[in-house]
C-alpha cells in the first residue's frame, strides 16, 4: 500500500451511494479520503461520505491523541479538509441512524510502520506544506503525519521567513536529514542545486531580475535563485522583499561570489517562484555545494 500526504490523490476520495458500498469498502480495508464537515464540542470529526455522514471519534482522529503528543487543535483544523481513514464498523446513534465509524489514527499507524519507519537519511520523498512558522515549514510526509524543515534547511540563500520560499498546500520534494526516536527532520536545499549548477544559468554582462534579501552596510544581497545570491553596491532606496533588475558584473567561482549592479526597482512581490530541483534520484548520500577550487566548503553528508 502506498501512503501519500492527505488531499493530493483524488483516487482516494470517495462519496458512497449506499451503506452496502461502505460495508464492501470496510471489508476490503480500503484507504479512503473524504472531507470533514464538522468537529463537535468533544472533538469528534464528522465526515461527508455521500449517502451518509461518518464519524471519526476523537481518540481515532490522529496518532498521538491518546498518548498526548498531538493537541486537539490538530483535529479542529481538519474541518473543511480531506482526511484519510479506514472504515472500522457501524453504530446506531441516539436518533436510531446508522453511522459508519472511521479511524484516521489506524491509517497513520500503518503509514508509520510500513513507510515512515523505513526511511533512511538521504531518502527523498514527496510532501505537502501544511504550516509556515518563523522557524521553519511543517510538512505532511504521509497521511497527515507532520515533520519539520527548519528555515536554514530551505535554501542556501538566506530568507527571513519560510513564506519567502514556500506556501501552504504546496507539494514539494524533500530529503530526510536525520532521525531521532520521536522526531524526523527534513531538508530542501540539497535538492536545489550546487553553486555551480545555479551560476551556470547566468552570464556576465546580462541583466536579470532578482529579489532583495538583505541590505547591509557594505552592499545589497540579491537572490537570483533559491541557492544563489549576489552582492550589489549599496543603495538606500531598496528594502528586503523587493524585486529588482540587476546587471551581472562578474562571476567568481573560486570565491562563490557574483557581483551585481541594481539597475531598477521593480515591485514588492509576494508570489513564490517554482522550486528548481536538480536531484531526480530517490536518495542522496552527500552534497557538495562549493565549486571546485573554492576555499570555502559547504557540504551535507546524510
Amino acid at each position: 500500500m502506498a501512503f501519500y500526504p492527505e488531499g493530493i490523490n483524488n483516487h482516494l476520495a470517495r462519496r458512497f451511494d449506499s451503506y452496502g458500498d461502505i460495508k464492501a469498502a470496510m471489508q476490503r480495508r480500503e484507504l479512503l479520503e473524504a472531507t470533514v464537515i464538522r468537529c463537535d464540542e468533544a472533538h469528534n470529526l464528522y465526515v461527508d461520505l455521500g449517502c451518509c455522514t461518518g464519524i471519526i471519534p476523537k481518540n481515532e482522529g490522529a496518532y498521538g491523541i491518546i498518548e498526548g503528543s498531538v493537541r486537539d487543535i490538530a483535529l479542529i483544523s481538519k474541518v473543511g479538509r480531506r482526511v484519510c481513514f479506514y472504515i472500522m464498523g457501524f453504530h446506531r446513534n441516539s436518533n436510531s441512524v446508522i453511522v459508519p465509524v472511521l479511524s484516521r489514527r489506524r491509517v497513520q499507524l500503518d503509514c508509520r510502520q510500513q513507510y515512515i519507519d523505513a526511511l533512511l537519511p538521504g531518502d527523498i520523498i514527496r510532501a505537502k506544506v501544511t504550516r509556515l512558522e518563523p522557524f521553519g515549514a511543517f510538512i505532511d510526509i504521509g497521511c497527515g503525519i507532520n515533520s519539520l524543515i527548519p528555515i536554514d534547511m530551505l535554501s542556501v540563500s538566506r530568507i527571513a521567513h519560510p513564506c519567502e520560499r514556500l506556501q501552504n498546500g504546496q507539494l514539494i520534494r524533500t530529503a530526510l536529514l536525520h532521525r531521532e526516536p520521536h522526531k524526523l527532520t527534513f531538508t530542501l536545499k540539497e535538492l536545489l542545486g550546487t553553486w555551480a549548477e545555479n551560476a551556470a544559468g547566468f552570464t556576465v554582462g546580462e541583466t536579470v531580475t532578482g529579489t532583495v534579501r538583505s541590505v547591509e552596510s557594505y552592499g545589497v544581497f540579491v537572490e537570483l535563485a533559491p541557492n544563489l545570491a549576489g552582492l550589489a553596491e549599496l543603495r538606500d532606496d531598496v528594502s528586503p522583499g523587493e524585486r529588482v533588475s540587476v546587471y551581472i558584473k562578474s562571476v567568481i567561482p573560486e570565491k562563490m561570489k557574483i557581483k551585481l549592479v541594481i539597475v531598477e526597482r521593480l515591485f514588492t512581490g509576494n508570489a513564490v517562484p517554482p522550486l528548481p530541483y536538480y536531484v531526480n534520484a530517490p536518495h542522496i548520500d552527500s552534497w557538495l555545494f562549493s565549486p571546485p577550487g573554492c576555499t570555502k566548503r559547504i557540504a551535507t553528508y546524510f
